[in-house]
């Protein structure tokens, strides 16, 4: 997996001479390339020929030359691994405004990929002689390149950062399962809502379970349109007298009006609450 320390390493061993910031991003770019696998078989004036890109020569060349001229650099790397869709990819970069703009295309492909690094964001302008120390963010660099670039190439699993960005979406409870389980199970995202399906115990208008209320089957023992495994609360011990359900229906309404039943026992007529 590419990281910021195994660019790094590739930085060191290469010990390459930087003349400017510009230097030290594009040589950054070569060490990501160099650190997902890909072998270097032409840079420099000579990788902007078309043959080098064309030539079916997987031979590992040198650096010599990589920064020969102003403002712009080339690589052409070869791809070693058998079950890769891509042979050869051609990266340029060329400095513009402060930045860096990166381009990669493939032997596979016939647009490029594009990606632009602002060169004050990575560098350090007073990193000294070590490195380590010359860069500021090279693990963004590194992040950057590896999401925009590599890991579109199309080819190994090697060619992406040790930290992608990815989203892992957990399962919802099922409809009904508000009634299960008070609260949402381990690894699963609370469902929202209360009023449209979410599986708890409100029903709104449109909630999906009122299709079916009365025709399918509850759990034994309980109501039909009752979700599958769902509990039911009785309205007291079963089989004591006192608790039967018939006891807790509201009566109905005396004609002509009369107390609110729920003020009866204050007596009629009274308006004390």
């Amino acid at each position: 997996m590419v990281n910021e320390k195994s660019v790094m390493a590739v930085i060191r061993a290469t010990r390459p001479t930087f003349r400017n910031d510009n230097d030290k991003v594009a040589f950054a770019v070569h060490a990501i390339f160099l650190a997902s696998g890909c072998v270097l078989t032409a840079t420099g004036p000579p990788a902007f020929t078309d043959a080098a890109f064309s030539s079916p020569s997987k031979d590992e060349i040198s650096i010599e030359g990589w920064n020969e001229l102003e403002d712009e650099y080339a690589y052409v790397y070869a791809n070693l691994e058998k079950d890769s869709n891509w042979k050869k990819v051609i990266v340029k970069c060329l400095v513009m405004n402060g930045k860096l703009l990166i381009d990669a295309l493939t032997d596979e492909n016939s647009e490029p990929l594009h990606l632009e690094i602002d060169v004050e964001e990575i560098v350090n302008p007073n990193g000294g002689s070590n490195y380590s120390t010359q860069y500021r963010n090279l693990d963004t660099l590194v992040k950057r390149l590896g999401l925009g670039i590599l890991s579109k190439l199309g080819g190994s699993s090697k060619a992406t950062t040790s930290n992608p960005a990815r989203v892992v979406i957990p399962p919802i409870n099922p409809l009904g399962g508000g009634d299960l389980f008070p609260g949402p199970g381990a690894e699963m995202y609370p469902a929202g809502g209360g009023f449209s399906g979410d599986g708890s115990m409100l029903l709104g208008p449109n909630d999906p379970r009122w299709l079916g209320i009365g025709i399918g089957p509850g759990f034994e023992g309980g109501q039909p349109g009752v979700p599958p495994g769902a509990r039911f609360d009785p309205y007291g011990p079963p089989g004591v007298p006192g608790f039967e359900p018939f006891r807790f229906v509201r009566n109905p309404g005396r004609p002509g009006g009369g107390t609110h039943p729920d003020l009866e026992h204050f007596g009629d007529g009274s308006d004390f609450i």
